[in-house]
């Protein structure tokens, strides 16, 4: 069925240390996304970027945690476009930008109307400032969005938790900090690591995490392009070896799309400065098509 899709980037690089994420909405762009998702007969309305600080004017040199503000600032208009696009009949597709977008990417898309949470990611994402070796908020949104960390984070938007354990399923995981993966297996969320994977089938995963989520009529997907195998998607700023082969990610995708309840998206790390002549955004702008309704027959 034809849908009406709302691109949005978010050129944001304030959540970590390595440089390149914020030229991740250009490199969707460039690798077709819009003409990919117009041939299958959606209609697509490209809204261009979220106003994003730029990191060299805040705080020369520093890291971490310090860039809170703007990253709040960046997220509240994200939270807004999320929100807004969906009052307009549209599914919001953001394009990171790494994934602390996501704090206002899944805040808005859950202002009006709860939703399921598909998180497909190497990472947990699941730290706070206490937990974190490195400090960096792009390993933070999935806690913030359960009501855990920086105040300024948790509460922007509306105060508070935006998503309940039950509404989230974790895919592809297979680089967890020590604390924080205390963390998640007290969290009650469903963790599906890449051992599951291997072990069940990508099918099986996929089914039953859709099941999981079976008490929402919307479901948010945020693709973490670093869930993928280096081998297939070397832009990426924390690759970790042992992740979802293309064919695996296709199925995944394509499992999701027969489901019928994609109602936001958010793709996010895609870093073009450590890629091969844009080799992950296209590999990323091919998934989405199959997200959202491309098939091979």
């Amino acid at each position: 069925m034809p849908l009406s899709i709302r691109l949005i980037g978010v050129p944001m690089d304030l959540g970590q240390n390595l440089r390149g994420v914020d030229v991740g909405p250009s490199a969707l762009r460039y690798a077709g996304l819009a003409d990919r998702l117009k041939r299958l007969g959606h209609h697509v309305e490209d809204r261009g970027n979220i106003e994003v600080a730029v990191r060299a004017t805040l705080h020369d040199g520093a890291r971490g945690t310090v860039f809170i503000p703007a990253i709040r600032a960046t997220c509240e208009q994200i939270y807004d476009a999320a929100r807004q696009a969906i009052a307009d009949g549209f599914l919001p597709l953001f394009m990171g930008g790494d994934h602390s977008i996501a704090i206002g990417t899944i805040g808005g898309a859950t202002h009006d109307q709860p939703s399921g949470v598909l998180w497909i990611d190497a990472h947990g994402d699941y730290n706070t400032p206490e937990t974190s070796p490195s400090g960096n908020v792009h390993g933070m949104p999935l806690a913030v969005l359960r009501g855990l960390g920086p105040p300024e984070l948790v509460d922007m938007g509306r105060p508070g938790p935006k998503i309940e354990p039950e509404d989230v399923m974790l895919i592809a995981l297979r680089d967890i900090d020590a604390l924080e993966s205390e963390m998640l297996r007290d969290s009650r969320m469903g963790l599906y690591t890449m051992r599951e994977i291997d072990e069940r089938g990508i099918a099986t995963v996929a089914r039953e995490a859709l099941r999981r989520l079976r008490h929402h009529d919307r479901i948010h997907i945020s693709f973490d392009v670093d869930s993928l195998d280096p081998m297939f998607a070397p832009g990426v700023g924390t690759p970790v070896t042992g992740g979802l082969t293309n064919r695996e990610a296709h199925l995944l995708m394509e499992l999701i799309a027969d489901d019928g309840r994609i109602g936001s998206v958010d793709v996010v790390e895609i870093n073009p400065i450590l890629d091969e002549k844009n080799r992950t955004a296209e590999m990323a702008s091919d998934l989405v098509t199959s997200l959202l309704g491309k098939t091979i027959i």
